[in-house]
């Protein structure tokens, strides 16, 4: 993404919150990623989410190739614009 943020998306909430815990020190981070619920559209089951991992980059330093390897790491992606 363009604008100073990144967002990695995986398929579970154990999976986001030892990604973002990863990241900060993986790629010494400044500020802590956010984990946010994205529900499916259209999915009546509350089962049925993907958990978002923002990370902000302000600088716009951080290689979306190896944000998009890391996310692998964790059955996930990087999101593209």
């Amino acid at each position: 993404m363009s604008d100073g943020r990144h967002v990695l998306v995986l398929p579970e909430r154990d999976a986001a919150e030892e990604a973002a815990e990863d990241a900060m020190e993986r790629f010494s981070l400044s500020a802590e990623p956010r984990i946010v619920r994205d529900e499916l559209a259209g999915e009546d089951d509350a089962e049925d989410a993907q958990w978002l991992v923002v990370i902000e980059d302000p600088s716009d330093g951080l290689s979306p190739q190896k944000l998009d390897e890391f996310a692998a790491e964790y059955d996930g992606w990087l999101e593209e614009e």
